[in-house]
């Protein structure tokens, strides 16, 4: 079973039903197919790179321009190699979304704490970045859809559209915790419940399946933003108290964990 599997009507019937000599020349697919299990594995992901990102910047004291620089460089990397990989790898996807919102939460602290803009500053500066990034990746090459994303240039519209929603859901995490009032465990339910709403919309309406993955894409950060929030921050703060260091290695070992049993296959072209 998938929900909000993100489709667009031309490629609904999938490669599986095209004529076995359209299929040859169809290119292969780097990014993971969008089932229940991806959602899971991107809530616990984007979880892990709020408690590891801040295990580096904040209690090892390393600083958020420090932790962009660190994060940055393995990011790239992953990027590059997504990229030039002939194929889809589990692995190597999975780790380059852990490099993204990792680097993305240091790149968002920096915006709303370092610049001085706050969390509402970080929040419309960021939005617009995603915004442009899908606007371009649109204009370039009439769509935005994860079906499409098969080619180099897509690909990396893909990778950098990917990171800004990380970006910028991490700001609107720390947001809506912070000034918003909700605390960790409140940020965590509404966010919970908006992606709720986000798979009714997808089962029950006719809303655009483009447009309903997206949106579940940057809402995950937020919901991961709180939950790691939640977990390390202490009693005294509306956490659990659990550490930085200790939920990031429960996280890591959850992570490994839903990659062994859940499985991702690549996306249909």
């Amino acid at each position: 079973m998938t929900i909000l599997t993100e489709a667009t009507p031309e490629n609904d019937a999938g490669e599986n039903d095209a004529p076995e000599n359209e299929r040859a020349n169809l290119p292969i697919s780097k990014v993971a197919r969008v089932t229940l299990g991806f959602w899971v594995l991107k809530i616990i992901a984007t979880t892990l790179g709020e408690t590891g990102a801040d295990l580096f910047t904040q209690q090892y004291a390393m600083g958020y321009l420090a932790g962009i620089a660190i994060f940055a460089a393995p990011l790239a990397v992953l990027v590059v190699l997504q990229i030039r990989a002939q194929t889809y790898h589990q692995l190597l996807y999975w780790a380059t979304i852990l490099a993204s919102t990792t680097a993305g939460t240091a790149l968002a602290d920096f915006f709303d704490r370092s610049l001085g803009i706050g969390y509402a500053g970080g929040v419309a500066v960021l939005g617009v970045c995603v915004a442009g990034s899908l606007a371009a990746w649109k204009a370039v090459l009439g769509t935005v859809s994860v079906a499409s994303v098969a080619r180099p240039r897509a690909e990396a519209f893909y990778w950098l559209t990917i990171t800004f929603s990380q970006t910028l859901g991490t700001a609107l995490g720390d947001w809506s915790a912070d000034d918003g009032g909700l605390g960790y465990a409140g940020g965590a339910l509404v966010f919970g419940a908006m992606l709720a709403v986000l798979a009714v919309l997808y089962w029950r309406t006719k809303v655009s399946h483009v447009a309903l993955f997206w949106a579940a894409f940057i809402l995950t950060r937020p919901l991961g933003a709180t939950l790691g929030d939640f977990l390390d921050k202490p009693l005294a703060a509306g956490g659990l108290g659990v550490g930085r260091d200790h939920a990031s290695l429960v996280l890591m070992a959850a992570m490994a964990l839903g990659l062994w049993l859940i499985g991702q296959k690549r996306a249909q072209p």
